[in-house]
């Protein structure tokens, strides 16, 4: 369920019709639903509840969606932070993340991060190789800390919806081998600067099976069992995250409750901590892009493009992953209205700025708005300003109410972050 529903003809988020969004604060612009947001940690809270030994830790990925107003949503339900930042640490610390629920992974943190996540004292660090760990074992000596860190395991399992999303193989740039991760781990051990506190695993994004999963735990889980038995104290199993959401053409993944099963069967008797880190599966479905038609160009050779105003700095997701997402009329149409098959694309000056081809809609003129659906996560993140376009704005609904949490800069704003060099 994603409170996103036709009322009274249009499309709504919660009790706010989205085209009242679109007329206030303009498109593109990003729409959630906090309803959405509460239910999906809850659901997934409560499924991993009474796994491991004590309370899971879930530390929702910061990277899916960072704005403020939806980390604070989930920070009062008790969420955690998985962050591959400072500034993500700083944005998880000022909505009200305690320090000790904040994770810290990366494979290229600075000697400044480390630092600062000393300082901080985030719960746990995650090493992903021998460099990082001889730097963040020197940085706190010279504070005189005891640094709490995580292993990084890259379990060669392949996961993931695309090859840019893997993260689980030995080619992957992330963590190190089961062989490095025993050597670090007892070498962490006898570190004064180090307090080794578990292992961790995170294999890719938009994995719609459990069988990669099944499969990497238990490596970690035979990780665990050889570090127990050479006297090593592992208190915590950091799972990751990765878990898929239904993006309409996809296989319907796992509910958390299967993943919590499977975890079960896989774990169960472990006796240890549980770290989890979703993002994709909290966010994803929780929010919308909102656009306009600027025009339909229909070519003598049959081709139909539509030209919205938003573009692949707005939601780069079909450019970069070839990511398929519906695409819904804000006013859905008669139930017998005619189908027309679309390019849709952006006015960003790139062939890549294309969104679908070839997709059937139904008939759409200039001034319509449509909606990107399941745009809630790696939406407005990772947008830019690129052909000198403005963010979109984000907005933030809570049953009849809604609130700009991010505002769109004006173009005076944009050039006054760059000043001339003094010679001009």
């Amino acid at each position: 369920m994603n409170h996103f529903e036709v009322r009274d003809g249009e499309l709504a988020c919660e009790g706010v019709p989205l085209s009242r969004i679109a007329e206030a604060v303009g498109t593109p612009v990003y729409v959630y639903s906090t309803a959405t947001l509460e239910r999906h940690f809850t659901v997934f809270r409560d499924a991993m509840a009474g796994l491991g030994r004590g309370e899971p830790l879930i530390a929702y990925a910061v990277k899916a969606n960072s704005n403020l107003s939806v980390l604070k949503t989930l920070a009062d339900l008790g969420a955690g932070a998985d962050t591959v930042s400072e500034g993500e640490v700083r944005r998880a610390l000022a909505a009200g993340v305690p320090p000790e629920r904040i994770v810290l992974s990366g494979v290229g943190k600075t000697s400044a991060e480390l630092a600062f996540a000393i300082d901080v004292g985030v719960a746990e660090i995650n090493v992903e190789s021998e460099p990082e760990l001889e730097r963040l074992a020197r940085i706190a000596a010279d504070k005189g800390a005891r640094a709490q860190i995580a292993i990084r395991v890259n379990p060669d399992v392949s996961a993931g919806g695309h090859a840019k999303i893997a993260t689980g193989k030995a080619d992957n740039k992330f963590g190190v081998s089961m062989a490095e991760a025993e050597r670090l781990y007892a070498r962490a051990s006898n570190n004064a600067g180090l307090r080794p506190v578990g292992v961790a695993c995170h294999i890719g994004s938009q994995i719609t099976s459990l069988e990669p999963l099944e499969a990497a735990f238990g490596k970690m889980r035979a990780l665990v069992e050889r570090l127990r038995a050479e006297g090593l104290a592992v208190d915590r199993l950091d799972l990751g995250g990765g878990l898929g959401v239904p993006y309409f053409n996809q296989p319907e993944p796992p509910a958390p409750s299967d993943f919590a099963a499977m975890i079960r069967r896989t774990l169960g008797d472990l006796d240890v901590g549980l770290a989890f880190e979703p993002g994709r599966v909290i966010a994803a479905n929780a929010g919308v892009l909102v656009s306009r038609v600027i025009h339909v160009h229909d070519r003598p050779e049959g081709q139909r493009f539509l030209v919205l105003d938003a573009a692949m700095n707005d939601l780069i997701r079909p450019a970069m992953y070839d990511a398929y997402h519906d695409i819904q009329p804000v006013r859905p149409p008669a139930a017998d209205a005619a189908v027309e098959a679309y390019d849709v694309v952006g006015p960003v000056c790139e062939t890549g700025d294309t969104f679908a081809r070839g997709r059937p809609l139904p008939r759409l003129a200039s001034g319509d708005l449509v909606a990107f659906m399941s745009a809630g996560a790696y939406g407005a993140t990772m947008g830019s300003e690129y052909n000198t376009r403005p963010l979109a704005p984000e907005v933030l609904v809570r049953g009849d109410q809604y609130a700009v949490v991010r505002p769109r800069p004006t173009y005076e704003e944009m050039l006054a972050r760059e000043p001339l060099a003094p010679w001009l």
